[in-house]
């Protein structure tokens, strides 16, 4: 299955849930007026968009229909689909220049964190880059053996102790053997945090100061792996998140067994991060690097092209 046809089929239960509607919604309007604008944003809003994010959304097509003086409804879904994909756009992309780059994923039990990180590792990987996995989950159980079986599967090599070390002091280790064997990218697993327990917090900031003191200047993504599933919930986190962490970017797991994604809509628009990763099957390839026209175009594609 190609790239663009993964994201697709992984938006498949969002856009039957949420474009369907609107789609039939659209069918049954002669005019646009206020009352389509209406409905639109309360569908947006069922669709987990957020009702910010909804009413900027219809704003926007109001601004487009009346300076391109469209008449049909049925212009309306290209222009969605042309409006969440602006909407969207900027920052997508990882910023990992220096060598080595420094990777911090972070995120409650649960959400897929560990998955993610060897699902990215294997796609950095496939980039030709040399990628070391920190495993600085020293608290939860079998944490370090399920990301050693992901370092096995992807071919990376992987720095750890024993269960109950401290993390900073694997982080320390895995910059050390970054350096010495030429490595391009540190991926750390962090402990499962919840956003309201300090000492866990204090833990992340003292890993971030090792990384400071180790790699001055170097370039640091700190992503937050988010389970879409959650939809609003998704997004209440990442402000937590945000607030008490400083994040870079969001990857959302299980963006193919919901049909909450709209949710990458209020995430962008209402919290400023972007949308760096998002993952669309169980596969190993799946975990795929976000692009806001590819998005756009996946979630409004009609299932009969």
């Amino acid at each position: 299955m190609g790239f663009f046809s993964k994201i697709k089929e992984g938006l498949k239960k969002t856009r039957d849930a949420v474009v369907g509607q609107i789609d039939t919604m659209l069918k049954s309007f002669t005019k646009i007026d206020d009352e389509l604008f209406e409905e639109l944003e309360e569908l947006l809003v069922m669709g987990d968009v957020g009702i910010a994010t909804a009413t900027k959304i219809t704003d926007e097509l109001r601004k487009k229909v009346k300076k391109q003086g469209i008449k049909d409804p049925n212009e309306i879904h290209r222009l969605l689909e042309e409006t969440v994909a602006e909407l969207l756009s900027g920052g997508e992309e990882l910023k990992l220049t220096t060598k080595p780059s420094v990777i911090l994923v972070i995120g409650v039990n649960g959400v897929g964190k560990t998955t993610t990180i060897g699902k990215l590792a294997n796609n950095l990987r496939m980039q030709g880059k040399k990628v070391l996995l920190a495993a600085a989950d020293t608290f939860r159980a079998a944490a370090i053996d399920q990301l050693e079986i992901w370092a096995d599967r992807c071919k990376c090599e992987i720095v750890k102790q024993n269960e109950g070390s401290d993390p900073a002091a694997v982080v320390f280790d895995a910059i050390s053997s970054a350096k010495a064997k030429g490595a391009d990218v540190i991926i750390c697993d962090t402990a499962g945090r919840l956003h309201n327990k300090k000492h866990l917090m204090d833990e992340l900031s003292k890993i971030s100061r090792i990384i400071d003191r180790e790699l001055p200047g170097a370039d640091k993504e700190y992503l937050l792996v988010l389970d879409a599933t959650t939809g609003q919930n998704a997004v209440n986190q990442a402000r937590e998140f945000k607030n008490a962490a400083g994040i870079t970017g969001i990857v959302l797991t299980k963006l193919d067994g919901t049909a909450k994604g709209g949710v990458v809509l209020s995430i962008k628009e209402e919290l400023d991060v972007p949308v760096k990763y998002i993952g669309v099957g169980e596969q190993i390839d799946d975990l795929q690097p976000f692009d806001s026209e590819d998005f756009a175009k996946a979630l409004f594609a009609r299932d009969d092209k």
